[in-house]
């Protein structure tokens, strides 16, 4: 209902003296019967009405109020046709303000509105600039479709945007392209900032992921001084842009096959100044002609970047090595949890130290930690320790000696599904001499 609209009913209300306002508000607030929609008012004759809920209001309410007060004063039950609504009833959140202006719209064209329209209502929404981005589980019922441009103007000047697109699924190609349809407006050319980053590109053809903020965070925090850095998949500047503007590094090789994501990064590292310290490499990066260059190397793709290991192993530097942060939805099931009495810690490692970039911290950690049961520490673990395994045989048999890896940090990311997690592997690799 509009706010205009909710005082044209009117509400009932208690007079009484202005010396027994608060005595009565307290009781009322206390009983459950003040009517927050609306402000206690003062009359002409300058008594106050206090809204009440008349239809939860009872006769033993009256009753002690009256005895409340000394005889002859002032308790008595009115009804004002115009009440003043209270400032929270004036202020209407987004969701409530679409939802008016869409029930609105619908009775305008003659149709009822209903329990299945209401359900298909955006529940939340992501904002770039004068973009709106819907969630794909929204506006799928066919009367949305018979309105046309009018149903996204209403949306859009309830959201307070110029452009509205929707989310669709994730393609199944090699670029895992999104499908967003362009809902109201000219191009889906958007502007990002994190961290005082800039991050151009356009909604329709290249995603990001809000949800690895935190991550990008950590990469800034890094001290990369004089660091070659090489990032397998680089998409629109995700972390190259981070390794370069706060983490120091002396120069990144950003790679990267869909041309879409390449023609914003080109724009991302002009718009940070940072171009001169970059080079994009475009195209399958299995084909990358670089080698023994990479103090550190991103893997930076899930649901999991083994393709890109043995890339990996061949750019890190053969003499002194480095450090692979190594992305991966990791699995782990409840019917696997430990018992109650079993050893909760995680198991040791190869060769566990956990110093370096981290300082000494846990070796797991990130956002959403304290919820973690010790069934996904071990699953993660167990994945590290594995992949540690791997990346040593690869790098063995690439270099012709011996080489030691070591676990320096396990990073939650997020949560991507029930019981799955994206986490990265901060692993330390060294040639043995």
């Amino acid at each position: 209902m509009e706010a205009e609209d909710l005082n044209s009913h009117g509400t009932a209300a208690l007079v009484t003296e202005p010396q027994f306002t608060q005595l009565f508000r307290k009781y009322l607030e206390r009983e459950g019967v003040i009517d927050s929609r609306f402000r206690v008012q003062k009359l002409p004759d300058g008594a106050v009405a206090l809204p009440v809920l008349g239809q939860s209001l009872q006769e033993h309410h009256l009753q002690h109020l009256k005895e409340s007060i000394p005889p002859g004063r002032t308790c008595a039950l009115i009804w004002i046709q115009n009440p003043i609504l209270s400032k929270s009833a004036q202020v209407r959140s987004p969701t409530q303000k679409l939802r008016e202006e869409l029930e609105s719209l619908v009775l305008r064209c003659g149709a009822a509105w209903s329990e299945e329209l209401e359900k298909d209502l955006p529940k939340s929404w992501q904002r770039h600039g004068d973009l709106v981005l819907l969630s794909k589980d929204c506006f799928r019922a066919t009367l949305w479709g018979e309105m046309g441009q009018e149903l996204w103007e209403t949306v859009a000047g309830a959201v307070g945007a110029k452009r509205l697109a929707r989310r669709g699924c994730v393609q199944s190609d090699s670029f895992r392209s999104p499908t967003v349809t362009l809902l109201l407006g000219e191009d889906g050319w958007v502007e990002h900032v994190d961290n005082g980053i800039r991050y151009r590109f356009d909604v329709t053809l290249c995603m990001l992921s809000p949800g690895n903020i935190t991550e990008k965070l950590r990469i800034a925090s890094l001290h990369c001084a004089g660091e070659v850095v090489v990032d397998l998949y680089a998409g629109i500047g995700y972390f190259t842009l981070p390794y370069l503007v706060h983490a120091g590094a002396a120069f990144v090789h950003a790679c990267e096959w869909n041309p879409h994501a390449v023609e914003a990064l080109q724009q991302n590292l002009q718009l940070n100044g940072v171009q001169h310290r970059c080079r994009i490499h475009q195209g399958d990066n299995r084909k990358l002609e670089l080698r023994d260059v990479a103090n550190r190397v991103n893997l930076g793709l899930i649901p999991m970047s083994e393709e890109g290991w043995p890339v990996a192993c061949k750019v890190l530097r053969k003499d002194i090595g480095g450090i692979l942060h190594i992305h991966q939805n990791v699995e782990s099931f409840p019917g696997k949890a430990l018992q109650p009495g079993q050893d909760h810690q995680l198991p040791a490692t190869e060769k566990h130290e956990d110093k370096g970039i981290h300082g000494g911290k846990d070796v797991v950690s990130g956002t959403g930690r304290r919820a973690l049961c010790p069934t996904a520490q071990t699953a993660w673990q167990k994945w590290a320790e594995a992949t540690g395994t791997q990346i040593r045989t690869l790098l063995q048999k690439l270099n012709g000696k011996p080489w030691r890896t070591n676990i320096l940090h396990i990073e939650l990311v997020k949560s991507y599904a029930p019981h799955v997690h994206h986490i990265v592997l901060d692993l330390d690799c060294r040639p043995l001499s």
